[in-house]
């Protein structure tokens, strides 16, 4: 399935197959909503995620918790012990996270991240492309589970680097020797000297 077009006034879309053949479906289906929900826009590949990495020295997360259950402290854990990155913490409703102050806004930062790394919900992510351009930064990286389409292809057009529902941390991990594909720990001691 490659196109669809909606019918003007009659409630349904007109959907090309991938063979070329068409066919009228009820605008309000689920078939029709499946084929709207459809991932068409790709981020950057592996080669360029770790380059990301590579480049950077310093990570804000926006929707940082002090929350030791949210995934936003565990990957905020990781960066600190793991990496040589600078880490902020970006959290209007809290004052500390990690030992760290917690900043309002990333406005507010002691300098420009070069990674954004994004803990909010979906419809939240064009607001935060906005604050990222707001203050220069040039990498924002939304973290696993969470797709805005229409918020990547905004970014990448404003000059942003963007990396969607992919995880940090277990991306960081992988590149460096301490994971598994899937994202598990490999548990393989090595003398080999790790990229940071």
């Amino acid at each position: 399935m490659s196109d669809t077009a909606v019918s003007e006034g009659s409630g349904t879309e007109t959907v090309t197959l991938a063979n070329g053949l068409t066919c009228a479906i009820p605008a309000s289906s689920p078939l029709a909503k499946l084929l709207k929900s459809q991932r068409t826009w790709v981020g950057p590949g592996a080669k360029e995620r770790l380059g990301i990495l590579r480049r950077a020295k310093s990570i804000a997360i926006v929707g940082a918790s002090p929350n030791p259950a949210r995934s936003s402290y565990f990957v905020g854990t990781y960066l600190q012990q793991s990496s040589d990155y600078r880490v902020y913490f970006v959290n209007p409703n809290a004052s500390e996270i990690l030992g760290q102050p917690a900043y309002p806004d990333l406005a507010s930062l002691p300098e420009v991240p070069d990674i954004v790394d994004v803990f909010r919900k979906a419809s939240d992510i064009p607001s935060v492309i906005d604050d990222v351009l707001a203050i220069g930064a040039s990498t924002v990286w939304v973290q696993l589970g969470i797709w805005n389409e229409e918020a990547a292809v905004y970014g990448e057009e404003q000059g942003l680097t963007v990396v969607m529902d992919r995880c940090i941390k277990v991306e960081h991990a992988r590149f460096h020797g301490g994971l598994h594909l899937m994202g598990f720990d490999t548990g393989v001691i090595s003398s080999r000297r790790q990229v940071r």
